[in-house]
């Protein structure tokens, strides 16, 4: 039997638990030992490479030739989830920088994505129609209104296959469905932080990522909001809470969703805002068994690879102490938006 102290087993030991432990354990387990030391340094490297953390197609790496930061920290997940219901246990450690390999494909899509209830209505498709030119699933002016043509600027919509279709993750109206298609990288900036850039040329129209995190009700985010305030006046947090506001056809009612990306998202939550309305265009994309919309992005015109990818953050007032922007467009205001919330 080998030793338990023996520098093969430490290795071994620490390969099983250092992936799970946050940045500040992790250094200190690094500080015990020699073998502890490079194997946390091993964890770090793998962290680096990959803030997707194997959940995506493709790994998507940080960048970082500013200060000492090898990566940003956070749980990640691909889709959007309901908060936990008050007095729940928070989520576990989620393993991070182990050493297996990536797998083949994707985790996802799964089923009920946002952890609400599928609708009863389900699909409006006939049998063998869904993802086909007579599916009534789909918007007839999708592509217009993903590249941002159809919407004159502002947030557009789509339609997409839900659970109740009786096609497979592959069929062409769940495009946004199967994750981070694209190759992406997340660069440290001296002023912004971190900032997501394309890897590769991305052209307009083309699906990028969706926004993931919590859902929240609007208390909750209103809390929260208050406190992210607060800890970022301070610079010691990078909060990363979107409200979405959608006026419904009736126009005597509005739809607001809140997802909060701060502690669990996607790389979503490195997209920076831009004054000049940036090179993306969100998109709300409604399957045919959800409740709520997902937030989508789309190139808003052709990308070139090692651009930084950006948004406006909305028509949301600007406070004359809030926090400064950094974006360096011509029409930059000098402060970033701030949601009523």
């Amino acid at each position: 039997m080998r030793n338990p102290a023996t520098p093969g087993a430490v290795t071994e030991s620490a390969e099983l638990v250092l992936p799970l432990l946050p940045p500040r354990d992790l250094a200190a387990a690094a500080s015990a030992c020699r073998a502890l030391r490079a194997a946390a340094s091993a964890v770090t490297a793998r962290r680096a490479a990959d803030a997707a953390r194997g959940l995506e197609l493709l790994p998507i790496p940080f960048h970082n030739r500013v200060d000492s930061k090898p990566y940003a920290y956070f749980l990640y997940t691909p889709f959007s989830l309901a908060r936990l219901a008050p007095g729940a246990s928070s989520p576990g450690a989620q393993p991070w920088g182990g050493a297996s390999a990536r797998p083949d494909v994707p985790t996802w899509p799964r089923p009920c994505l946002d952890g609400f209830p599928s609708a009863v209505c389900g699909c409006a498709c006939d049998e063998g129609e869904c993802g086909g030119p007579r599916c009534a699933c789909a918007a007839a002016d999708a592509e217009a209104d993903a590249a941002g043509s159809g919407s004159e600027g502002g947030m557009g919509s789509l339609g997409e296959c839900g659970d109740g279709c009786t096609c497979g993750p592959s069929c062409g109206n769940r495009r946004t469905q199967r994750g981070v298609a694209v190759r992406l990288r997340v660069v440290r900036h001296l002023q912004k932080g971190w900032g997501l850039h394309a890897a590769e040329a991305i052209g307009r129209g083309q699906f990028v990522c969706e926004y993931a995190g919590e859902f929240l009700t609007t208390e909750e985010a209103r809390k929260r909001h208050r406190l992210y305030d607060e800890l970022a006046s301070a610079g010691k947090l990078s909060p990363a809470l979107i409200v979405i506001r959608e006026h419904l056809p009736s126009g005597k009612a509005c739809l607001r969703v809140n997802i909060d990306a701060t502690k669990v998202g996607n790389v979503a939550r490195f997209i920076n805002h831009s004054c000049d309305g940036g090179n993306l265009h969100p998109v709300l994309v409604r399957t045919s068994s959800s409740l709520l919309p997902r937030l989508c992005f789309f190139a808003a015109r052709d990308v070139v690879e090692g651009e930084e990818l950006t948004f406006t953050y909305g028509d949301a007032r600007v406070r004359p102490k809030g926090l400064p922007c950094f974006c360096g467009s011509l029409g930059c205001c000098g402060v970033l938006p701030s949601e009523e919330t």
